[in-house]
């Protein structure tokens, strides 16, 4: 068989027939859905991991290890079918947000209200906004607005480092479950 100027044989994967580029689509969606594939399996597991035991869902409680927190950053959990955000905040954030004037806020509420006594930094919020019920991103990272919180994807609503709406178009505040300090490193939802 002759070769081609395309260095291969007559109708081979870089011939002049197009098929080279058709497989090479077909890899990269295959390469991409594979890749997918195994992301939702590590997203899957490691919330399976966070999530409550069985006795928890039964109780409707749930015991966090809040020790591996890092100040300046938070997890996921699942609670009763809901996201709830735990976070750690630095003595910086907890200054600002307890600096923040009544008058800014679209649903006034000072921080004593929203954290417990002697454990100013730690935060515990339902992490469903209040406008739309999506998911708010800033927990473990990324883009936290410009209130050092919560953005909403999906409508764009603002959230200071303790869930209070700074911007709208979410009226109220991120919901604050029940919980308690069992001692300085485990919280308690329920």
């Amino acid at each position: 068989m002759a070769e081609t100027a395309y260095g291969g044989q007559p109708g081979g994967a870089h011939g002049p027939d197009g098929h080279g580029e058709e497989r090479r689509n077909f890899l990269k969606i295959m390469t991409g859905a594979v890749g997918a594939v195994g992301a939702g399996a590590v997203i899957w597991s490691f919330g399976a991991f966070l999530g409550p035991t069985a006795e928890a869902e039964r109780d409707g409680s749930y015991e966090i290890d809040l020790a591996p927190i890092a100040k300046d950053s938070g997890v996921v959990v699942r609670w009763r079918g809901q996201p709830v955000f735990i976070r750690h905040l630095t003595d910086k954030q907890v200054s600002a947000v307890a600096a923040t004037p009544m008058k800014d806020l679209i649903d006034p509420q000072p921080v004593d209200a929203r954290v417990k006594a002697g454990h100013h930094q730690w935060v515990v919020v339902v992490g469903v906004c209040p406008d739309v019920g999506c998911m708010p991103i800033g927990t473990t990272g990324g883009d936290r607005g410009p209130y050092d919180g919560w953005i909403c994807p999906c409508d764009g609503s603002a959230f200071d480092a303790v869930g209070r709406v700074r911007r709208g178009p979410a009226t109220r505040n991120l919901a604050v479950p029940p919980y308690r300090f069992v001692n300085d490193t485990v919280l308690r939802l329920g």
